[in-house]
């Protein structure tokens, strides 16, 4: 089968279409024929190797982290999914394997399509979707009616959907973007927008409940000027707070020691900054999950939540899909189509 696969870290000159063994489904695992996949700013990441302390890989690697397609094969202990159905997947962390022809998917992390939205455009609904769902709920913002939220880089995947799921909490968003991401924002709901061109955020009046920060670098340090006392960031770009890279993976005692040491040193100003201004701040990593998933399928049925695309590429062109999302001016998802 047709693959991308990284070559070793580093570059987008690693990665290379390849035949690849296609992978025979383990009893818990469903068989996907891939019709598209969808990228995101951590393929970039995991490409370079930025998580390698706590998630090493063994090359050649097939990458990519999201799908939509048609189940081919189950598993014996599968019974939610049979040969035909039409599903999504944000696969394993460690796995990756979604920028190929046919992917093996533990069966906990895959949904149903939405029967509403093209099989094609499904694909842009897992890593984004699920991001964006986690961070606002329970375990991490646990956002409420009438709470004031801010997201920054809300013309992004995660954005576009994160101002959609606020707003059906019933909170009032606030969003940063470019004059040319003004209009999707406030398609999606955004009662209020920042031109991150014209100021930063701390030089206006807005204060805000919550933050949920998709940008990272300098934008992290500023935030902490317009959150309310008591109030919290959850960040999925800035600096990993202690205990949020090796959170649920099996690592050696000395590894797992020293990878909450180096998060205590990227994170100590930010942390300090959060203490200052009485608040919380909190890196996290999105996790698969099936059920998740299912709930926003439902939500796009249901006509509550769209997906924006922003472009998409045949998979012989998968450079230039990379290219686009590197570029950090894509509006929505790109998206990689890999058969019909």
């Amino acid at each position: 089968m047709r693959a991308i696969t990284l070559s070793k870290y580093g570059g987008p000159d690693v990665m290379k279409l390849q035949d690849m063994p296609r992978p025979v489904p383990e009893a818990n695992q469903v068989l996907i024929r891939t019709v598209t996949a969808g990228l995101n700013p951590v393929d970039a990441l995991q490409r370079q190797g930025t998580f390698r302390m706590v998630q090493p890989y063994t090359f050649p690697k097939i990458t990519g982290n999201e799908l939509s397609g048609v189940v081919e094969s189950v598993g014996s202990l599968v019974r939610e999914f049979q040969p035909g159905d039409h599903v999504m997947t944000r696969t394993g962390s460690e796995q990756l394997s979604a920028l190929a022809e046919y992917v093996a998917v533990d069966q906990d992390f895959v949904a149903r399509a939405p029967q509403n939205l093209p099989l094609s455009d499904a694909a842009a609904i897992p890593l984004a979707g699920l991001t964006a769902q986690q961070a606002l709920g329970p375990e991490h913002l646990d956002l409420q009616a009438g709470e004031r939220l801010l997201i920054t880089g809300g013309a992004g995947g995660v954005g576009l959907l994160a101002i959609q799921l606020a707003k059906l909490t019933g909170a009032h968003v606030t969003t940063t973007a470019s004059s040319a991401g003004e209009e999707l924002v406030r398609e999606a709901g955004a009662d209020h927008v920042i031109n991150y061109r014209d100021r930063k955020i701390s030089e206006g009046n807005e204060r805000f409940t919550k933050v949920l920060d998709l940008v990272g670098g300098e934008t992290v340090a500023d935030l902490m000027a317009t959150v309310e006392r008591g109030g919290a960031v959850v960040s999925i770009a800035g600096p990993p707070t202690p205990g949020s890279l090796a959170e649920d993976r099996d690592l050696s005692k000395p590894k797992a020691a020293l990878v909450r040491a180096v998060e205590e040193i990227l994170s100590f100003k930010i942390r300090r900054s959060a203490k200052k201004a009485r608040a919380t701040f909190e890196f996290f990593l999105m996790h698969p999950d099936g059920e998740g998933l299912a709930r926003l399928a439902s939500l796009v049925d249901r006509g509550k939540l769209r997906v924006t695309i922003d472009s998409r590429y045949p998979l012989d062109q998968f450079r230039a899909a990379f290219e686009q999302l590197e570029s950090r001016r894509s509006k929505g998802k790109v998206l990689v189509e890999i058969s019909d």
